[in-house]
């Protein structure tokens, strides 16, 4: 081959150039490219000039695979804009997702195709529409969230795809999926989230059923056309909500024109009632009220179960569980054809009211009922008011008449205006119990001093009772059953007096005395007054001197114990409360029976050898208990 010069090598170059643009421009395959560089090299082109031609072919090359994206996407996007016309066309949801299969097949030319909706109540995705299947079983599959690739995309709402699935470890593999998609002889699967805003609807999916690698680029068009077809299902959902609301919109509005009269009509039944609460009116004015609006019988109740007010009805306890239901739901609720609706205030149940004579109830007339329990719940808050206004200011009298330094003639008065006469005599009842809270004690505590024409209030931390009356020990007894079935927990009340004004204050003293002496004894749950104690009485009756006497019996006792740490005492008191028997005491102290014997002979030593005589063991008995009850140094 003969030499070219230098003219003829930039011919050559500039030929090769020239061919490379040709083949860009007629969108030539990337195999012609080569061929530009292949003729200069026949041609003899020097080295240099090929070199650059070779970089020309590089570019070219770059340039028509750049070219060749473009219009493939250009090709995508028009099938894109295709999919969204179209279905922005349809109207019935069915027909919307078996569109969207069928473009996905298209698009990306594989030999299933189907999509999945997400089921919020079963919390799982399910199979809804496919393309190209064959097998029932995997048309009927539902995916666990989290499980098979839907199941993960669903969950995570990312894009899944794998060449090989029943290979694939990633996933987490069940019986059930894993055979639906051997039956339909999948291998490689594509799914990509169907998403609105933020939440996931379902999946897309394309399936071969050979092995094969999904592009990036298949991946992102499947994508885009799930992002169209989420909008278009859920388009086509609210044009179907749209179709049924408006076929109730004419019964709705016939709804609304037969309640609005109803409406009104309990509006006005609430303004004529909640007028006569404001006015002042009672109970009993609200349940004649309630009663002609219903045309029913209507009994009204407290939160204890107590009757407030009857009309038109038998007497009828509340029914637990309904007002318990009613309390629940905030609706009148029935029970053996009596309407029952709980009133509250906020989460307080202040009571309830009951319908009889109604078996059904209209709405408009259930609806008339609940509004009335919310009048009652004004009348019965308003009844609270001004008994707490009116307990704490008897509270404040009764506080007053237990200390020493109140004005007989002022407290007389006081007493007067609140219905109280102190000029009878009257006796002092302290209350307590161990399990009941306070505040419900006191409550009970003032409903009785009412009943009684009596006070009530907290003194000292105690609950007290003042009432006239000539025989306290009688009420004290029956107080304590009253209050303990009030409060449903047993109530120990100490009595003293009775006594005129002047001496209300030691009579609280004795009284006082009297509750330690009963909850010593183990009187817990009853009533006594000193007197009704025997003997305990008329040892702390009268300012005794309990730890005299205690010391005279027991001293060297308890001098023993208190020098070498020994329980000489307690071995007594087991001793004695499992009546005398060594068996049940050293059990009952956790000893060896030896060792209760050596105590024994200790007390013994100290009381003298008659202590264990029946005249002596009642002494020490009785100031064992006295010990309890006021312990000595």
């Amino acid at each position: 081959m003969l030499p070219t010069t230098k003219g003829a090598g930039h011919t050559v170059l500039a030929a090769g150039l020239r061919g490379l643009l040709d083949l860009l421009d007629r969108g030539a395959p990337a195999e012609d490219f080569a061929r530009p560089a292949a003729r200069a090299r026949e041609a003899g082109a020097r080295a240099d000039d090929l070199a650059a031609l070779d970089d020309a072919t590089d570019v070219a090359l770059r340039v028509h695979r750049t070219l060749g994206a473009h219009r493939r996407r250009e090709a995508e996007l028009t099938a894109l804009f295709d999919t969204a016309s179209d279905l922005a066309a349809l109207r019935d949801p069915d027909a919307v997702l078996r569109a969207i299969v069928r473009r996905a097949k298209l698009l990306l030319g594989t030999d299933v195709t189907y999509l999945s909706l997400n089921d919020e109540t079963a919390g799982d995705t399910y199979m809804r529409v496919t393309d190209g299947s064959v097998a029932a079983a995997f048309q009927q599959v539902r995916l666990g969230m989290g499980e098979g690739l839907g199941g993960l995309v669903a969950q995570t709402a990312r894009p899944y795809a794998t060449g090989d699935y029943q290979q694939d470890p990633r996933f987490h593999h069940t019986d059930a999926i894993d055979s639906a998609v051997r039956q339909e002889g999948l291998r490689a699967i594509l799914g990509v989230p169907l998403r609105l805003g933020a939440r996931v609807i379902g999946v897309l999916y394309a399936a071969d059923r050979a092995p094969r690698e999904f592009a990036t680029e298949e991946i992102v068009l499947l994508s885009s056309l799930a992002d169209h077809a989420a909008i278009a299902i859920d388009g086509a959902r609210l044009l179907e909500e749209t179709r049924a609301a408006l076929v109730d919109l004419n019964a709705a509005t016939e709804t609304i024109r037969a309640h609005s009269q109803a409406m009104r009509r309990a509006e006005q039944a609430h303004d004529q009632l909640t007028d006569l609460v404001l006015r002042g009116g009672g109970a009993d004015e609200v349940a004649d009220g309630i009663a002609a609006l219903l045309d029913g019988g209507v009994l009204i109740h407290d939160a204890d179960g107590t009757e407030l007010a009857r009309t038109g009805a038998g007497p009828l306890p509340p029914p637990a569980a309904a007002v318990a239901a009613s309390r629940a739901s905030g609706r009148a609720v029935p029970q053996d054809g009596t309407w029952v609706c709980a009133v509250l205030a906020g989460p307080e149940l202040l009571g309830s009211i009951a319908l009889t004579g109604r078996a059904e109830l209209a709405d408009a007339d259930r609806r008339l009922f609940e509004r009335a329990s919310v009048v009652t719940a004004l009348l019965l808050l308003l009844r609270r008011s001004v008994a707490e206004t009116e307990d704490r200011i008897r509270g404040e009298l009764l506080g007053d008449l237990l200390s020493t330094t109140g004005d007989p003639v002022g407290l007389a008065g006081r007493a007067r205006r609140l219905g109280v006469g102190l000029t009878v005599p009257h006796a002092v009842f302290i209350a307590h119990s161990d399990s009941a809270a306070r505040q419900r004690l006191l409550a009970a505590a003032h409903r009785a001093a009412r009943a009684h024409s009596g006070l009530a209030g907290l003194h000292h931390d105690d609950v007290v009772l003042v009432t006239p009356t000539g025989a306290p020990g009688a009420q004290a007894r029956a107080l304590a059953a009253d209050l303990g079935q009030a409060v449903g927990a047993p109530v120990t009340v100490g009595a003293a007096g009775p006594a005129e004004p002047a001496g209300l204050p030691a009579a609280h003293a004795e009284a006082l005395r009297c509750l330690a002496a009963l909850r010593a004894l183990g009187h817990t749950g009853h009533g006594a007054a000193l007197a009704d104690l025997g003997f305990v009485g008329l040892l702390i009756g009268d300012r005794a001197d309990l730890g005299g006497y205690v010391r005279a019996i027991l001293g060297p006792v308890l001098d023993y114990d208190a020098e070498r740490g020994t329980e000489l005492t307690r071995t007594l008191e087991a001793y004695f409360g499992e009546d005398r028997s060594l068996t049940r005491a050293k059990t009952v102290l956790h000893v060896h029976v030896n060792t209760v014997v050596q105590r024994l002979e200790r007390v013994a030593r100290l009381l003298g050898e008659d202590w264990n005589s029946p005249a002596r063991t009642l002494e020490i008995q009785l100031a064992l208990r006295l010990h309890r009850l006021t312990p000595t140094r």
